[in-house]
């Protein structure tokens, strides 16, 4: 057995086992090792039912039967209900909104239950309300077993893994138990140097692999877990520092710039800007004027005028003559900043493109001169490369080795974090000839070198985000850029009124909506689906779906207007016309996913209904309460919830507490844990990192060291297992 090696190759495995192993990210035997347990379970802490007293906080190993699906005879609510018995005795359990309980559990399955102890006020008869239940291979006298010591020494904690349907925690604790067995940790090197492993207390690769997934007591999963995140943002700042020193290396447009003619752009707008605006543009344009290339953030929260920054920068790359790429996550987004510059800059002798999947615009139009009017591909692509387009405004299209263009300057992405390090570089090396580079491969390490290879200067990259992030996030993911923060509102601009909408509050709350509508307004509806759930499938019922809400709202609650869907299904040209109903005014209410959350800029929606609110981090909330945030009129946003949870109830009216939202981001992560700040997944890192992040020392700790190698040894020469990790954190430390 040795680390590269696929897991498939080791342990026998069926079509269902590997698709499951493919989604907790498991194919070799490296990434099994990897994968952490998510708790520990500790037998010493299980109890007998006959032991069971009312209020009592409980672990219980038994056998299920009598699982059944039904709904409540008064609320219409549906459950799942069965027993659990042990050889002491039997206790009834119930889980609220989980039909699928019932499906994924069958009579005589071994499991472990945890939960609070109830008491029936009639019979006084005992029962678990939605406890956690998790299969058990056998009952708990073999979960003590020691995975390493000798034969015969046993300890009460298990690890409990993450699971996908085919695999479970079970099957993951055996395949460890036969890995280790193997002999595989006298194969492994640890890729972080002795002394930065003394320096901060963190056990060696083999002992924190041997901790971490068969501790003896619990202090020594914590040490392990410690040693597993600090190694994970040390890897990713190793890249981020190559890349920063890289980058700060090449060189750049240095451009003349008129600060004055830029002031005086500033002041055409149609309102005053912030200090903060100012003290933005005034950094951005102090970069360009030096002589090496700018990366820089500029992180805003919602409303705070983050385009018309760039616009004012752009002004300056203009009036340079040169050339200035705007990249955005979606179609609308980018439709939106074209319209957007468009009105900005209409009054001055220039062109502006649109390229995206769907086709693209150019402006000034001939027949139009006010307007633009769609062009074919060839022809936009003709004018990118002999400079007459000066501004190209597009998606991920505008990055395609098509798109070449005669001197590009300035770089732009918009909300940042939905591309990757690779499609960044790939706009950057925008500059070089294409042809000459050929079909280079999209590796951000190789990109670089070869847009360095020519010797050509590249542009000043500006990455924008109005996704709040916490600090100890932003230094971790963005360590290779400098960050600037746009922390002021426009004045005038009233705080959104925010109401937490419990199920007996919801017609009340129509009323008020109403109203509103009548007064000429327009709303946004969230629903986390699209279509209607399967009621069998996992939290399903308490997830509204698009088009049933959008139904629902036209035939029950507001038959007197239209009503649209917007959702990322649709084909782009739907998505126009829905987008184009409801900015003209034609459509009053928009059903729509969170594909709204980024962008959406109709000022005369002033209310936002979000469904099932309990289901997005705050962060993510408070984003999509920005929709409602464009004008001067009050705005409402009304998070609609049917949980009975009062540890939700309490996270969801931070939204009505917190200043902002970079306050509601450091609140996530201290309420919910960073691994569900806007998913699993979403920010490139693992959950260990991510508990990690809560910890600012361990966060800067990790920079420096990362900062100070990078600096003696830029190529990580000296360590190729560092080396190997740097390069591949360097294409996954991204938000998805």
């Amino acid at each position: 057995m040795n680390l590269n090696g696929a897991v498939s190759d080791h342990f026998r495995i069926t079509p269902a086992q590997k698709a499951a192993l493919s989604r907790l990210r498991i194919e070799t035997i490296d990434d099994l090792l990897r994968h952490f347990p998510v708790r520990y379970g500790d037998t010493a802490e299980a109890r007998n039912i006959d032991s069971l007293d009312r209020g009592a906080s409980a672990v219980i190993f038994g056998k299920l039967s009598d699982l059944k699906a039904s709904k409540g005879f008064k609320s219409h609510m549906t459950m799942s209900t069965g027993t659990i018995e042990d050889e002491s005795g039997k206790l009834q359990l119930v889980w609220f909104n989980q039909p699928y309980i019932s499906k994924m559990y069958s009579d005589g399955s071994l499991v472990r239950i945890e939960g609070k102890v109830s008491e029936r006020r009639k019979t006084g008869e005992l029962y678990m309300s939605n406890p956690r239940i998790e299969r058990i291979a056998v009952m708990p006298i073999g979960v003590g077993d020691s995975l390493f010591g000798e034969d015969g020494e046993s300890h009460s904690l298990y690890p409990i893994y993450p699971e996908s349907r085919g695999v479970t925690s079970s099957w993951l604790y055996h395949a460890m138990q036969k890995a280790f067995k193997s002999g595989i940790l006298d194969e492994i090197e640890d890729p972080i140097p002795e002394a930065i492993l003394k320096r901060y207390s963190l056990p060696g690769l083999k002992t924190a692999l041997i901790w971490i997934h068969a501790p003896q007591k619990r202090d020594d999963a914590l040490a392990a877990r410690k040693r597993f995140a600090f190694e994970e943002i040390f890897v990713i700042q190793l890249g981020k520092q190559k890349a920063r020193k890289r980058h700060s290396s090449q060189p750049s447009l240095k451009l003349e710039i008129d600060s004055s003619h830029v002031r005086e752009f500033v002041r055409r707008f149609p309102f005053t800007a912030t200090g903060a605006q100012i003290r933005a543009i005034d950094s951005i344009l102090a970069d360009m004027g030096g002589d090496k290339a700018m990366a820089r953030l500029l992180e805003g929260d919602v409303g705070s005028g983050k385009t018309a920054v760039a616009a004012a920068t752009t002004y300056a790359v203009i009036a340079a003559r040169k050339q200035i790429a705007y990249m955005c996550p979606t179609e609308i987004l980018a439709t939106q900043h074209f319209e957007s510059f468009i009105r900005y800059f209409s009054y001055m002798p220039i062109q502006i493109g649109l390229i995206t999947g769907s086709g693209c615009r150019k402006f000034p139009s001939k027949v139009n001169p006010k307007g633009w009017t769609d062009i074919s591909r060839p022809q936009l692509l003709k004018w990118v490369e002999n400079g007459e387009i000066a501004v190209l405004v597009g998606t991920h299209a505008l990055i395609q080795a098509s798109v070449r263009f005669k001197e590009l300057a300035y770089a732009i992405i918009d909300e940042q974090h939905r591309f990757g390090t690779a499609q960044r570089a790939k706009l950057v090396r925008k500059n070089q000839a294409d042809a000459a580079l050929g079909s280079a491969p999209i590796d951000p390490e190789a990109a670089l070198i070869a847009a360095e290879g020519t010797g050509r200067p590249v542009p000043h990259l500006l990455s924008m985000t109005a996704t709040p992030i916490p600090r100890t996030l932003a230094l971790t993911m963005y360590g290779d850029l400098d960050l600037t923060l746009l922390d002021e509102s426009p004045a005038g601009r009233k705080p959104v009124i925010t109401e937490l909408v419990l199920p007996d509050k919801r017609d009340e709350t129509y009323e008020k909506i109403r109203r509103e509508l009548a007064e000429g307004r327009q709303m946004y509806v969230i629903c986390p689906r699209i279509d209607e759930p399967d009621p069998d499938k996992e939290a399903a019922v308490i997830a509204k779906s698009v088009k049933e809400e959008a139904k629902r709202l036209k035939e029950k609650v507001f038959p007197e207007h239209d009503i649209g869907v917007l959702h990322g299904r649709m084909g782009p040209k739907e998505k126009d016309r829905a987008m184009e109903d409801f900015r003209s005014g034609r459509m009053r209410i928009l059903c729509a996913t969170s594909v709204v959350e980024v962008g959406m800029n109709v000022p005369n929606a002033t209310v936002i209904i979000i469904e099932g609110a309990e289901r997005f981090g705050l962060a993510q909330l408070h984003q999509l309460r920005g929709r409602v945030m464009r004008s001067d009129h009050q705005a409402y946003c009304y998070a609609f919830t049917e949980t009975v949870s009062e540890r939700s109830i309490e996270r969801l009216k931070a939204l009505q507490t917190a200043k902002n939202g970079f306050e509601l981001a450091e609140l996530d992560l201290a309420q919910r844990g960073a691994g569900l700040l806007s998913g699993a997944r979403q920010w490139g890192v693992s959950d260990i990192a991510m508990e990690a992040l809560r910890n600012q020392k361990m966060v800067e700790a990790a920079r420096k060291e990362a900062a100070d190698m990078i600096e003696k040894d830029p190529d990580l020469a000296q360590n190729p297992a560092l080396q190997a990790r740097a390069a591949s954190s360097a294409l996954d430390s991204h938000f998805e």
